[in-house]
C-alpha cells in the first residue's frame, strides 16, 4: 500500500502520468549533469526487495518510469541487499530503469563478494551503460537460505574505490603477480559518510575515513540517515574547511512508526532516531494527518539540505508513491526560501552528543572553531599499545639501525627449514596478543595495534563501517567496541590520532596465508612495500 497524501495547501497530482506545472518548464538534467553542473539533484530510493516477479520489484518499475518523466528527479538510486537480507541483483533492475530514460544510481556494496567477482561485476555493468555506483562497506549479513550466510568483506569501501579509480583512468590494475592494462570505464562513483554519531571516537574515525574515500576517487558524497540539523551544518562545515570540494547529498527518509522504533533501537545499522524524536512520531501517529506530518518533516528537510549548500538530497522511505516524491520537492522548493526559520522543528539531538565545532545559535548552530579535543575526553591508555609501539619502533621501524641485520636474519631464515616453525612462533605471539588469524599479511602496526582481520566482524582495514552506536560494533552491540573507537583513543593518548586520516592500507594478500608476516614485511612481499596498491 502506497503512502497517498493529499494536503491542502498544495495542488495535488490525481494522475500519476501527469507532471505538476511547475515542473514543466524545467530542463531535465542526468545525476550525473546535476552533480557536475553543481545543480541541486534530486534522488529517489527504490528497494526492488526479495524474488524476481514480486510486488516490490513491479512498485520500483512503475515509480521509475513517473520519476522519468519529471525533470526535477535526476535519478533513481537502487538498494544491495539492505539490512544484510536477500535480495534480487542490483544490475538487471537498473538496466530496466535506465531504458525509462532516467538514470540509474546503484548502491554497490562489498559484504557478498571477493574481489574477483568486484570487479568482474564492474565489468557486467559497464558494458551494459551503467556507470552511477554508491560504494559502500555494506549491512553486515541477518538472514539467508539455511542460516547466516558467510561475510565476505574482501575489499572495503575506500579500496574499491581505488579500483574503480584505476579502471577509469585505464592504468594498470596493480597486482601482486603481474599487473593488467584494459580499456578505460567511466564510471561515477561516491560514497557515504554518517556524521550522526554521538562520541568523538566515532565522529573522528568516520571524518578520517571520508578523508581516504576522497583521496579513493568519490566524486560525491551521500549522508547516512539522521535528524539532527546541527550534524548536517557540521558535516558541510568540515568539509568546507578541508576543502574537499565534492557535492554532499543530503538523505531524506519518511519515518513510519513502526521503522523509527527501529532506527531509535539501532537495529537498522547507522540510522539514528532520537529518544525525543521518536515521543514526536509516537504522539504524531494518531493523528488523521500522520502522513501529512511525516512528509511535511521530510520537505523541511529539502529545505534545510538546500539553505545549507548541499549538493542535492535522495529520498527514501517504505511505500513511498510517486504523488509523496512529488509533494517532497515541491514543499522543499517553497520552505528553501526561508529555511532557516524551520531549522529548529528538525533538530533531533541524543544526550551529551560530541560535535566537531563549538556551538554558536546565532550561525545555524555552530560556530566555525572546532571544539578543543585536547581537552575532551576519549583518551584510552594501553601498556599493550605502549610496549608494542617500543617494540615496533626498535625492529621494525626502517629507520632502526637494527632493521639490515633482522632482514639479514630473515633472508636465512626464509631459504631454510626454520622458515615453518618460526611462522608458527609468530603466529602463537600474535595469537596471545592479537588474536591472529595467520593471514601474513599483517597491518596492525598502522591499526593501533588491533587485528582487524580477527577482532572486526567486517574485516575493515581502512577506517570504521557505518554502523556502529555509541562506541559498540554493529554486529556485537553492547558486548565488544568498535576496533577503531577503541584505537582512536589509543592515538589520541599518544598525540597520533590524524594517522587514522592518510594511513591508507591495500587489501590482503590472501597467497600470503599461513606464511610469516614478519619474513614478508622484511623480504618486501606484503602490503606495506605496495603502497601504490
Amino acid at each position: 500500500m502506497y503512502i497517498m497524501l493529499k494536503p491542502s495547501e498544495v495542488k495535488v497530482v490525481k494522475d500519476k502520468n501527469i507532471i505538476p506545472e511547475t515542473f514543466v518548464n524545467k530542463t531535465k538534467l542526468t545525476f550525473r549533469e546535476a552533480i557536475q553542473k553543481r545543480q541541486f539533484s534530486v534522488t529517489w530510493e527504490l528497494v526492488p526487495g526479495r524474488g524476481a516477479w514480486e510486488k516490490s520489484q513491479e512498485h520500483v518499475m512503475r515509480m521509475a518510469e513517473l520519476a522519468a518523466k519529471n525533470p526535477r528527479i535526476n535519478g533513481i538510486t537502487i538498494t544491495d541487499n539492505p539490512g544484510g537480507k536477500p535480495a534480487i541483483l542490483t544490475i538487471p533492475v537498473a538496466v530496466e530503469v535506465l531504458r525509462f530514460g532516467i538514470e540509474p544510481v546503484i548502491h554497490f556494496t562489498c559484504k557478498d563478494k571477493n574481489r574477483n567477482d568486484i570487479e568482474s561485476e564492474l565489468y557486467a555493468i559497464a558494458r551494459l551503460g551503467l556507470k552511477n555506483l554508491l560504494v559502500m562497506t555494506g549491512d553486515y549479513p541477518s538472514e539467508g537460505y539455511m542460516g547466516l550466510p558467510k561475510p565476505v568483506f574482501d575489499l572495503d569501501s575506500v579500496q574499491t574505490l581505488r579500483l574503480i579509480n584505476f579502471m577509469n583512468i585505464g592504468e594498470a590494475i596493480p597486482s601482486f603477480k603481474g599487473n593488467v592494462t584494459l580499456q578505460k570505464t567511466d564510471f561515477f562513483a561516491g560514497a557515504v559518510v554518517s556524521p550522526f554519531k554521538y562520541t568523538e571516537a566515532e565522529i573522528m574515525a568516520q571524518y578520517y575515513k571520508l578523508h581516504k574515500k576522497i583521496q579513493g576517487g568519490a566524486k560525491f558524497i551521500i549522508t547516512q540517515l539522521g535528524y539532527d540539523a546541527r550534524k548536517f551544518d557540521e558535516i558541510k562545515k568540515y568539509m568546507d574547511e578541508c576543502c574537499i570540494d565534492v557535492p554532499l547529498i543530503g538523505n531524506i527518509f519518511v519515518l513510519g512508526s513502526q521503522i523509527a522504533k527501529l532506527m531509535n533501537k539501532g537495529t537498522i545499522p547507522g540510522c539514528v532516531v532520537s529518544d525525543e524524536l521518536l515521543a514526536v512520531i509516537e504522539k504524531e501517529k494518531n493523528e488523521k494527518n500522520f502522513i501529512e506530518l511525516q512528509l511535511e518533516r521530510s520537505a523541511r528537510l529539502y529545505a534545510i539540505f538546500s539553505g545549507l549548500g548541499y549538493g542535492g538530497v535522495n529520498i527514501s522511505g517504505h511505500g513511498l508513491g510517486y504523488e509523496n516524491i512529488v509533494y517532497i520537492v515541491e514543499r522543499g522548493v517553497e520552505l528553501s526560501r526561508n529555511w532557516v526559520d524551520v531549522l529548529d522543528s528538525v533538530n533531533y539531538s541524543q544526550k551529551n552528543a560530541f560535535y566537531y565545532y563549538e556551538k554558536d545559535c546565532s550561525r545555524y548552530f555552530n560556530s566555525d572553531t572546532p571544539v578543543n579535543r585536547k581537552r575532551t575526553g576519549a583518551k584510552a591508555y594501553s601498556v599493550k599499545f605502549f610496549i608494542m609501539s617500543v617494540f615496533h619502533k626498535l625492529l621494525f621501524n626502517r629507520d632502526s639501525i637494527l632493521f639490515p641485520l633482522i632482514r639479514f636474519l630473515m633472508r636465512i631464515i626464509d631459504n631454510t627449514f626454520l622458515r615453518k616453525p618460526f611462522a608458527l612462533f609468530e603466529y602463537y605471539i600474535k595469537t596471545f596478543t592479537n588474536q591472529c588469524r595467520f593471514c601474513g599479511d599483517c597491518a596492525i602496526h598502522e591499526l593501533g595495534f588491533i587485528c582487524p582481520m580477527a577482532i572486526c566482524p567486517k574485516q575493515q582495514r581502512n577506517g570504521a563501517c557505518g554502523g556502529s552506536r555509541n562506541g559498540w560494533c554493529e554486529v556485537y552491540p553492547g558486548k565488544q567496541k568498535c576496533i577503531f573507537v577503541i584505537m582512536y583513543g589509543y592515538y589520541k593518548a599518544a598525540g597520533k590520532e590524524e594517522i587514522m586520516k592518510d594511513g591508507y592500507i591495500p587489501p590482503c594478500n590472501w597467497d600470503l596465508h599461513r606464511t610469516s608476516s614478519w619474513i614478508n614485511f622484511f623480504l618486501g612481499r606484503d602490503y606495506s612495500s605496495k603502497r601504490c596498491l
